[in-house]
């Protein structure tokens, strides 16, 4: 049985393989772009088609996996993963013309979907309580590197303009989840549902001091009791709101801006004055501050609120933007003054963002959620994340070629303030509490608004 051969620190790693090549696919394109253009004639409308294609996919993966990893289990689904991958990125490395690189992003996209919905699942379920923002938040440290890794081999491969290696390499870390899924254990909670008591005591052995698994066990026992169906607890009217909630925060972090920057940034250096590799090489350091600064995070995610961080990150976030459209403005992009000013604004909005938005996000949803229909509702809330990634992939472009790109930045500034607003009047606090507990309130929350209507 998988996770009988495998350490504490190997299951997280693992479990959270599915991030890294979600931020592979995702960033690789954006290097690999720059030259595909030199073999297969792209349009700004076929550019956005095949970067966004992936994210129709996501949509459909998304929707999907949620509701078949409740049903089968995390670990199988990830394994399924896996093999997408593998058959999306040898698709690309491939294609001959435009159509096949829109299938093979979407046939990458349904492994993408997947990933954003079972990763969190799976992370928030293996991790203990105390421990729970700290480990859960290795699903976006694994997307912050894999961004920085496509980046990495985009440049490498720059010289040569050899973008079939560059989205074709995608295949290693796919084989590599695919065999270590093989050794992952279940998560206990799934388990508890369908197997047995005994099968999720054996695994939450392999993360928890044994006085925390008997408290645990008896909590997910309890709401087990008063539960329903899957379909039932997602159609009933105390999940309603938190799902309105989790889909809105979801869709929030993809339109603040984030995407366009991973996405196109070899692209808006280019535009700004840097040559091609000069332009890839910004994208680089861009993405080892993601890095870095979401390694930062993770050490402080259990010690301040979920709140908390989402604030400090919306108002630097929308800072830098109003910062950037206005020395665009004055100065413009064709200076290398210019060019130089927007790589120190993005890096600043790349700051805010892996310190805050881009962790926690993977963190709450599915804390939100309660334990019967976690899968599906955290897959209900990646389709929105997904549907929120390809509106910003596809008319990226098409909005800086007709309004300006400074003018697109200040529309994500005023999209930053609207998600400002909404996690201070909207979004609940989870930080140190078990998921049953935030279950539990979440029940009693809604029974109390209907006594009092």
């Amino acid at each position: 049985m998988g996770g009988k051969n495998i350490g504490k620190k190997m299951i997280f790693f693992l479990g959270a393989l599915g991030g890294l090549l979600y931020g592979y696919d995702m960033g690789v394109i954006s290097g690999a772009l720059l030259f595909i253009k030199d073999d297969i004639p792209l349009t700004s409308f076929t550019e956005g088609l095949v970067v966004s294609s992936m994210l129709v996919g996501a949509i459909f993966g998304s929707g999907f996996s949620g509701p078949l990893s409740d049903k089968f289990g995390r670990r199988r689904l990830v394994f399924m993963i896996s093999l997408v991958f593998i058959v999306g990125a040898l698709t690309l490395a491939f294609a001959p013309n435009m159509e096949t690189l829109v299938t093979g992003r979407l046939i990458i996209g349904l492994a993408v979907g997947g990933s954003t919905a079972i990763v969190p699942v799976y992370l928030s379920e293996m991790a203990p309580t105390e421990s729970r923002g700290s480990l859960s938040s290795l699903n976006q440290l694994m997307i912050t590197i894999g961004i920085l890794a496509s980046y990495l081999v985009n440049y490498a491969f720059a010289d040569m303009e050899a973008w079939r290696w560059m989205v074709g390499l995608a295949v290693v870390p796919s084989l590599i989840l695919m065999i270590g899924v093989l050794f992952m254990p279940e998560s206990p909670r799934w388990l508890l549902e369908n197997r047995s008591e005994e099968a999720a005591r054996r695994v939450m052995k392999l993360t928890r001091k044994p006085a925390e698994i008997d408290k645990e066990i008896d909590e997910m026992i309890e709401i087990n009791r008063i539960s329903d169906s899957t379909w039932n607890v997602l159609k009933s009217s105390w999940l309603r709101p938190t799902l309105v909630i989790g889909c809105a925060f979801a869709l929030f972090q993809q339109i603040i801006g984030i995407n366009a920057i991973i996405y196109y940034a070899p692209t808006i250096f280019s535009e700004a004055g840097l040559g091609d590799a000069t332009a890839i090489l910004g994208t680089v350091g861009i993405g080892s501050v993601n890095v870095i600064i979401t390694i930062f995070a993770i050490m402080i995610m259990d010690k301040i609120d979920r709140k908390k961080l989402l604030i400090i990150g919306n108002i630097g976030m929308v800072g830098s933007l109003l910062i950037m459209a206005g020395l665009i403005w004055t100065i413009g992009l064709g200076s290398t003054v210019g060019a130089w000013i927007i790589v120190a604004c993005l890096t600043m909005f790349i700051i805010f963002f892996a310190f805050t938005w881009g962790p926690v996000l993977w963190v709450m949803l599915p804390e939100l959620f309660p334990m019967r229909a976690r899968g599906a509702a955290t897959g209900i809330a990646a389709l929105a994340l997904s549907i929120g990634s390809l509106l910003v992939a596809q008319f990226f472009p098409l909005l800086t070629e007709v309004m300006g790109i400074e003018q697109v930045f200040l529309i994500f500034a005023a999209i930053g303030v609207a998600a400002l607003i909404f996690v201070i009047k909207y979004l609940p606090e989870t930080r140190g509490r078990s998921l049953e507990e935030i279950e539990a309130e979440l029940r009693e929350r809604t029974s109390a608004a209907k006594t009092n209507i």
